[in-house]
């Protein structure tokens, strides 16, 4: 989500380098909390090939909370497309138009088909080869009731200048997920960075805008950060050469929502020391 980019000062006072990241976990907060963040999501339901009836009734095989309407209408998975068919007199909303039918565009398009009726939202979510609809209910109570977010107290110490090396080709590898199931996760290079005299590397996914996705673990995660591991988004690389801060080190949507996917970090970006920076599990 939009938080996970930010304006991070490469130099200048202590007061700007705090108050950067201070606004940034505020954004954060809100992207968890804030209209159709990840505390309004309400289900994910996977769907199967052929026709799939969505509404609140429960024999739909997509349930949708009990104030949607009974039946909302049909999402078709016909080898490489995936439709939505309206029921008669609902009125539904794609990116903000009306529609009775139309083909949805998953959360991988650059351009996903957000469906919304009322407070509900859905997107037809893609992951491991597989679709579901995912679904944001902005009438969810807990999203209200959720505490401040814990950090780590904010530390220079943990912010390091760092190399970026892409490898020959990306390598793939299987990883545990959430689901307990297995998914194929994409390493594009790595990053090596010297913490206490010593050299240590972290393999990284690179996004589109250059900018390096990691997932960690280190020696916290059996106690105060989240146990499977925690996720970092860096600036974008320039000339090889990035900045690792993680002060922006978060727990993954996973942690706080039974509906997210998330892989977890891969064996070789286990830290074997405390990175006593970024957010604090509360469990």
């Amino acid at each position: 989500m939009g938080s996970n980019k930010r304006s991070t000062p490469q130099s200048g006072s202590a007061d700007e380098y705090e108050d950067q990241i201070l606004q940034w976990r505020a954004r954060k907060y809100q992207e968890r909390v804030g209209e159709n963040g990840w505390l309004t999501l309400a289900g994910l339901a996977w769907l199967n090939p052929g026709r799939n009836l969505i509404g609140s009734n429960p024999m739909c095989e997509v349930i949708l909370p009990e104030h949607a309407p009974t039946f909302l209408g049909i999402v078709e998975w016909k080898g490489k497309t995936t439709s939505l068919q309206v029921a008669e007199g609902v009125q539904v909303q794609v990116n903000g138009k009306a529609v009775q039918k139309t083909v949805l565009r998953s959360d991988q398009d650059a351009k996903p088909s957000y469906i919304t009726w009322n407070k509900i939202r859905m997107v037809l979510h893609e992951y491991a080869g597989k679709f579901g609809i995912r679904i944001w209910d902005n009438q969810r109570r807990n999203v209200f009731t959720l505490p401040l977010l814990k950090w780590f107290p904010i530390n220079r110490d943990f912010r390091f200048n760092a190399r970026y090396t892409r490898y020959p080709e990306p390598r793939v590898s299987d990883q545990p997920d959430t689901f307990g199931g297995i998914t194929v996760d994409r390493m594009d290079g790595y990053v090596t960075f010297k913490f206490e005299g010593k050299t240590y590397k972290l393999d990284v996914t690179e996004e589109k805008d250059h900018r390096l996705f990691i997932k960690f673990r280190d020696l916290t995660n059996n106690k105060e950060t989240y146990p499977p591991s925690r996720y970092y988004y860096t600036e974008p690389v320039k000339d090889g050469k990035v900045i690792l801060d993680f002060n922006y080190a978060y727990s993954p949507p996973c942690a706080f929502t039974e509906y997210a996917t998330c892989i977890f970090a891969p064996q070789q970006n286990n830290l074997p020391f405390r990175v006593e920076a970024g957010e604090i599990y509360r469990g």
